[in-house]
């Protein structure tokens, strides 16, 4: 219960801005996050077939985060927990995907705007959903600055000149005043250029495969495809951090380099296991933060905003029920600084359609050091979507199609139904293959798992858990029903 008391301490909190000095030179502060990147897949967590030289910097020269996690693995519940500093349950609609986003709490580009910051957005903000009927003059992570463009290398890549519109972005700044900045790469979301990996001459026997799918060419030339549009996304955060060291702004702006959830491929995106929620995460901040650490410590990503907003000086809402993590990033420390930042909760409702009534799947899941507890409240429908819908809760791909094809172990753990509890040792089993809950040996710690997770979501006001779930179900999916997707792709 550690993490409980200290979340809602953090949540009654003063703010800490109270302490901060109003003197102090306010930190800039780029936020960069890819959409669908996986944790480990970069050079700094010891991959091999994906080359991040940017984000590799950013984790030496400051600290490397090996347990950052998302509260929903899918596109806009997650930016919204980013946004608000809430669980994704405590966002109502911005819950589910393809939403709305309320305008009930404050988001944190706006209350660094208030404290004098120039702010602005590149690519994908938060989306997709429905933001203009709530009062939103324009995205809730900010102005956009999309005005360049350019020919990508290949035909999967969007268009979007990141670089030079931060450095448009840069130029429309007053003299001396701080800045925010999202850089929102729309990459490495799918579509891929089929085959583009292998013909850009990368090696599939490189690709490391997790343990639920087969040992095929086919998953890892679709793994290799991904890793382009990776190293696509950190080339433009390396032209950032480039152009302000040359303005010899780099030390004294956060960046802070991270995802939304995991990489769009089966039993990952969208799921409820370790591949789906788990982040990459690094954090520099000149010589305020000691750099070349490397801390296990778990991070939510709502706990984003109160850690920029203390860092800035800016005053934390009451709404925020996030912990900043600024004292661990200030430690000087590595390993474990923090103990009682050592549980973290997940869940989600409804993603995308492909189930009758456009009903959701919800989920909850408490994840430990040792232990990831899985509560399915819903297990007689289709985790990922009905067959006879095609499985939509699932990206397309060659990946997709070919476990569709075999019908059978591989299949069963991407496409089937779930049991109503699962329980994994993701200490020794992080693909999460191993079911443990209707193990014996294991049910002591299944149920004081259940009952502590219960205790917490209570403390959140899941209303999941205060017998209000069907709440969720009444939300408006506001994309298109037949073509969801493919409309949002084709504005990457």
């Amino acid at each position: 219960m550690r993490y409980l008391l200290a979340a809602l301490a953090a949540a009654c909190a003063s703010s800490p801005a109270a302490a901060a000095d109003p003197h102090a030179k306010k930190p800039n502060v780029l936020f960069v996050i890819a959409d669908d990147w996986g944790f480990g897949h970069a050079g700094a967590y010891g991959c091999k077939w994906v080359n991040t030289p940017a984000f590799d910097r950013v984790a030496r020269e400051g600290v490397l985060f090996n347990n950052c996690f998302t509260s929903n693995p899918k596109c806009s519940p997650c930016r919204a927990s980013i946004l608000t500093g809430r669980n994704s349950w405590q966002t109502e609609e911005a819950c589910c995907h393809f939403g709305i986003m309320p305008k009930k709490w404050a988001v944190f580009p706006d209350v660094l705007e208030a404290a004098g910051y120039h702010v602005g957005l590149t690519g994908k903000g938060w989306g997709p959903g429905d933001y203009k009927s709530t009062g939103f003059t324009r995205n809730p992570a900010g102005p956009g600055y999309d005005k360049h463009k350019l020919d990508p290398p290949y035909t999967g890549i969007g268009r979007n000149d990141y670089a030079r519109n931060f450095e448009d972005f840069l130029a429309a700044r007053q003299k001396d005043q701080p800045f925010y900045f999202w850089y929102g790469a729309t990459e490495p979301h799918r579509v891929y250029e089929e085959g583009s990996g292998v013909r850009a001459g990368r090696d599939p026997k490189q690709v490391v495969l997790p343990a639920f799918y087969p040992d095929s060419r086919a998953i890892r030339s679709d793994y290799l495809d991904y890793a382009l549009e990776v190293e696509w996304f950190d080339s433009h955060l390396g032209k950032m951090l480039a152009l302000l060291e040359k303005a010899g702004e780099l030390d004294d702006t956060i960046v802070v380099v991270t995802s939304d959830h995991g990489e769009p491929f089966p039993r990952v995106k969208g799921q409820i296991y370790e591949k789906g929620f788990h982040l990459p995460l690094a954090v520099r901040w000149g010589k305020n933060v000691k750099g070349g650490r490397t801390v296990d410590d778990f991070v939510n990503v709502r706990d984003f905003m109160p850690t920029l907003l203390e860092a800035a000086g800016a005053e934390v809402p009451k709404t925020v029920t996030g912990r900043s993590f600024l004292d661990v990033l200030r430690s000087g420390k590595s390993g474990r600084v923090d103990a009682s930042r050592d549980r973290m909760l997940v869940g989600k409702e409804r993603h995308d359609l492909g189930r009758p009534d456009d009903l959701g799947y919800p989920v909850r899941a408490l994840r430990t050091p040792e232990y990831l507890y899985v509560r399915n409240y819903e297990p007689e429908r289709w985790p990922a979507g009905n067959p006879e819908t095609g499985y939509r809760n699932v990206d397309g791909s060659p990946t997709k199609e070919l476990l569709l094809g075999g019908f059978d172990k591989y299949y069963k753990l991407s496409f089937g139904r779930r049991p109503a509890e699962e329980l994994y040792r993701v200490d020794r089993d992080q693909d999460c293959v191993n079911n443990l809950a209707l193990d014996p040996e294991f049910a002591r710690v299944k149920s004081e798992l259940a009952k502590e997770m219960e205790a917490l979501l209570k403390a959140d006001e899941d209303p999941r858990v205060l017998g209000r779930g069907g709440v969720f179900d009444t939300y408006k999916y506001v994309g298109d029903r037949k073509h969801a997707y493919d409309t949002w792709l084709k504005n990457k």
